[in-house]
């Protein structure tokens, strides 16, 4: 019996130790601390939650800051129609229908983000919602003018496009209405674009402006 484990030890030690196993690596997702879901914070759907996928570039307008804008615009949105032109998770768009806006319009190109929001529209009933999947600059350039009492416009940070963006977005708006953007930096419109500053302010990584149509 010592001879046999003897005989094992020496296998053993010509065949090198044991190797370690192999552990996949984690799937790519969201950035570690990236929200899962976000919940609208006021009106007819107040504390209803909205998923939000593992997507690149996606991030979601945060609490303070979507009730920020909120305020800069008034609780009470019945009868506007609101455009969202890069919806992502919804968050801008929903809480706008929460408020009482008549219609709202929510672009998403990716086809899976725009699945997802279609679901949250049958979870919620939310019939004045509709989701289009569709490129946001492509579908401005072609829509009608004024169409629109508030754009909102929150395109992936690495975009570069947000000049053409604002042009497309003051072409849709009415007058007196308002556009709204995210962005890395703080941007102004152009001149022809007959935007004026309203609000502006910024949390950190993340600036944001009303802009109002003359």
């Amino acid at each position: 019996m010592r001879a046999k484990h003897l005989r094992i030890l020496e296998e053993g030690l010509k065949s090198g130790p044991a190797k370690p196993q192999h552990r996949q690596a984690a799937p790519q997702g969201a950035p570690r601390g990236a929200p899962r879901e976000v919940r609208i914070i006021g009106g007819e759907w107040k504390r209803s939650k909205l998923p939000v996928a593992h997507s690149p570039g996606l991030r979601p307008t945060p609490d303070r800051v979507r009730e920020t804008l909120f305020n800069w615009l008034g609780q009470d949105l019945e009868g506007w129609r609101v455009l969202d032109a890069f919806a992502g998770s919804g968050a801008l768009g929903f809480e706008a229908a929460s408020r009482g806006a008549a219609e709202v319009l929510l672009l998403e190109r990716d086809a899976a983000l725009a699945n997802s929001l279609n679901a949250c529209k049958a979870k919620l009933r939310a019939e004045q919602l509709r989701v289009e999947n569709t490129d946001a600059l492509a579908w401005m350039a072609r829509s009608a003018p004024q169409r629109f009492e508030l754009v909102l416009l929150d395109p992936p940070f690495d975009a570069g496009f947000y000049e053409q963006a604002l042009r497309a977005a003051a072409r849709l708006v009415t007058p007196g209405g308002f556009v709204y953007v995210e962005s890395p930096t703080a941007i102004e419109p152009a001149a022809e674009c007959g935007l004026s500053p309203h609000r502006s302010g910024r949390a950190g990584a993340v600036h944001y402006a009303l802009f109002r149509k003359d």
